[in-house]
């Protein structure tokens, strides 16, 4: 059932919010020992939220439009007096004394805080195995992995944990974990939402986004997140549109392109490719006009990628010395010799490998060399979508080359690990929308994601396709037996 359903259930008191709170906590007790898409289920306050909005209800007061809707968060978004860890140990015991603004708008709006989901350490991964408190897991098959970095977000949504829930998405990190999982992941354009209070990886590119099991309810978040934010400076000042609205637009005459460089990439599931492909047939069907195009710099985007953010991430997480707040070692002597201690020990061995590119790439002599390059690749990227968005109104690739893979498959080789973000990464080096829909299932009943992308601040064009698509394949309705999502 959607956020709209439950709106009308909730507001006509067929069902109260402590009820539907109740009843997914119940679901959370059930299923997280296998799933552990949680690193922390906030019972007590979920349920003071409930109870706040049921007696709003029962005073005759106007509810709010996510009241008594219970929603999980991502654990590198600030929540006031609830520990926010990034999944590191070096903030292990960090507990925010603000709200993020995100977050802050799902309160004002009634949403209920069941808990903070795990992650990939500091948003670095794509299957959530590098969190420092061990990994999430796929409801549709435990042996394989969830997706990173937000890989607890989706599971807790296929899961039937919570209604809905937060990501943040750098490289592919709300995309990619909801193609795995066989949820709805949207990631905005950049600064279409505010990142003030979001635990910074690379700031030019991290956006935050949702989950959720259908394109309505994207759409029902997107409206409540979205919009300026005086605290951020890269937050954009544009209005907010109707995104809800924008849903019921025919798409008839629109022009979806397919993104021949994604096609004809080495590692391409046959299935996946062949699932996307009758995608596309469907969206013709529904009187759309498919158009191959070319966007010749898309596979250096992940090149590009992995010069830019880790450098981003050198200097985000540079902050963390053990001094102020965060992990310090007991064991040293000096002042550099305690701060080198904290980090080695705080900080896992992929945020180390980031951290030691991107100090690399921004090092005196190769500066220009790496850095600079990267970043006029990144313009070259950008017109290339610009180029491609002249011709037709959005694009269409796989969200992931392969559907989930299995627990330690790529443990030894980081560079076939970076691989699963091959075909998101380009859209957020070019900070455009982009979100994943479910388009079927390989022959191990996992699911297939298609991706949609479109250009800067056409997200309701963006919905209003998927969603068309959506309503008209009904995927799920003829999703194969899982162990967990019935």
């Amino acid at each position: 059932m959607g956020i709209a359903e439950w709106r009308e259930r909730l507001q006509s008191g067929e069902v109260s919010a402590r009820e539907l709170t109740d009843q997914h906590l119940a679901r959370i007790a059930a299923v997280e020992p296998t799933v552990h898409a949680f690193l922390e289920v906030t019972t007590e306050r979920a349920r003071a939220d409930a109870d706040r909005i049921d007696a709003a209800r029962a005073a005759g007061e106007a509810l709010p439009p996510l009241a008594g809707i219970p929603l999980a968060i991502k654990d590198n978004l600030c929540t006031k007096g609830i520990t926010t860890t990034c999944s590191s140990r070096m903030l292990e015991h960090f507990v925010p004394p603000y709200e993020s603004t995100v977050t802050e708008r799902l309160w004002q709006a009634g949403a209920v805080l069941l808990g903070k989901t795990n992650l990939d350490e500091f948003a670095m991964g794509s299957s959530t195995e590098t969190s420092a408190f061990g990994p999430s897991r796929n409801p549709w098959d435990p042996e394989r992995v969830p997706g990173g970095s937000s890989g607890g977000s989706a599971a807790a949504v296929a899961a039937g944990e919570a209604v809905a829930a937060l990501g943040s998405d750098t490289g592919g990190s709300i995309r990619q974990p909801a193609a795995f999982c066989g949820v709805v992941g949207l990631k905005p354009t950049y600064g279409r939402v505010s990142r003030w209070g979001l635990v910074a990886f690379a700031s030019s590119l991290d956006q935050v986004g949702p989950f959720s099991s259908s394109v309505a309810d994207a759409a029902e978040l997107l409206q409540v997140i979205a919009g300026a934010d005086p605290r951020d400076s890269t937050c954009l000042q544009a209005p907010v549109p109707d995104y809800r609205a924008a849903l019921r637009q025919p798409i008839t005459g629109l022009r979806v392109g397919l993104v021949r460089e994604c096609f004809e990439q080495e590692g391409l599931d046959p299935q996946v490719k062949a699932s996307v492909l009758a995608a596309a047939a469907q969206l013709e069907a529904l009187g759309c006009e498919l158009v191959e195009v070319s966007c010749p710099r898309f596979n250096d985007g992940i090149a590009t990628y992995y010069v830019i953010a880790p450098s981003e991430a050198s200097a985000n997480l540079a902050r963390y010395d053990g001094v102020k707040y965060g992990f310090r070692s007991g064991q040293a002597g000096s002042l550099a010799e305690m701060t080198a201690r904290s980090r080695a020990e705080g900080f896992g061995d992929e945020v180390q490998r980031r951290i030691l590119i991107g100090t690399y790439a921004l090092s005196a002599g190769y500066v220009d060399a790496f850095y600079k390059k990267a970043q006029q690749v990144r313009t070259l990227i950008r017109r290339d979508f610009d180029a491609a968005f002249g011709r037709v109104d959005v694009l269409l690739t796989p969200t992931s080359p392969t559907t989930a893979f299995r627990f330690g498959a790529h443990a030894d080789d980081p560079l076939a690990m970076y691989l699963a973000d091959l075909l998101t990464i380009p859209a957020n080096m070019a900070g455009l929308p982009a979100i994943n829909v479910p388009c079927g299932f390989d022959d191990s009943g996992l699911p297939i994601g298609l991706q949609l992308i479109t250009g800067v601040l056409e997200e309701p064009r963006l919905l209003q396709v998927a969603h068309h698509y959506e309503q008209a394949a009904r995927v799920m309705d003829n999703r194969p037996v899982a162990a967990l999502v019935a």
